[in-house]
């Protein structure tokens, strides 16, 4: 069970029109988590990344340091698809992210929590939050997170917004939806031979660039009615492909 306050910010975020609106639902997010900070980052291709969200000035320096060196817990928990929580920096192995102790020493940040954003095997993200003192997060805290985290996913593949009780069950339409999105990643990416990553943004340059949703042009991969090339384009004579060929 999520809390009230991140309830009103799923609220709110049903109501906003993108990321690019998205201030006041950020610094809701990062009171109800009770952490100074909070950025979220999507991914742009292989390790690259773009900073969508940032309430805090710190938050903003610390993810530019891990986005710049490729490494520290947002990359990990990008790459693993798992929670990387860290409660205090100051006690992280130094081998583990190397060149990350020596830039963030001058940071005012002092613990910061990481949550995948993605479905399956594809990343489309990372919610990041910080505090300027050490600690762990509750546990309720960190369920409100993976909330968070699963909502903005649903945002940046064009779905919509996981209920008011963080939950989505699992025969609906957002689910079977996320569900088409997954499989025709899955294909573009045999068929082209790249990185789930870089397939998903193949499919949402090609939607974008049709002017379709992400999840018609998904089932189109899917019935092998379109199939991507390397420029995100459908097979060049702007017909789709009949369906008997082969992956």
């Amino acid at each position: 069970m999520i809390s009230d306050g991140m309830a009103e910010v799923l609220r709110l975020l049903q109501l906003d029109v993108g990321f690019d609106a998205a201030a006041e639902v950020a610094a809701r997010a990062a009171e109800t988590l009770g952490v100074d900070g909070l950025t979220v980052s999507l991914a742009t291709g292989g390790d690259r990344a773009e900073l969508m969200w940032c309430t805090d000035q710190a938050a903003g320096r610390f993810e530019d340091v891990q986005l710049t060196l490729g490494e520290g817990p947002g990359p990990e928990a990008a790459r693993t698809g798992a929670m990387v929580l860290v409660p205090d920096l100051a006690q992280v192995r130094p081998e583990r992210w190397p060149a990350l102790n020596g830039e963030t020493s001058g940071l005012d940040v002092r613990a910061v929590f990481c949550f995948p954003m993605g479905i399956g095997a594809i990343r489309v993200g990372v919610l990041t939050v910080v505090r300027r003192t050490v600690g762990p997060l509750t546990d309720g805290q960190v369920g409100d997170a993976q909330v968070l985290a699963h909502a903005l996913t649903g945002r940046a593949l064009g779905s919509v917004v996981a209920g008011l009780d963080g939950t989505v069950p699992a025969d609906s339409a957002d689910t079977l939806l996320h569900a088409v999105v997954h499989q025709a990643t899955g294909m573009v990416s045999v068929q082209l031979d790249v990185p789930l990553s870089q397939a998903l943004l193949r499919l949402r340059a090609h939607a974008y660039s049709s002017g379709r949703p992400l999840t018609d042009i998904s089932r189109d991969v899917v019935a092998r009615r379109l199939r991507l090339d390397h420029n995100g384009n459908d097979n060049g004579n702007g017909n789709p492909l009949p369906v008997s060929d082969k992956d």
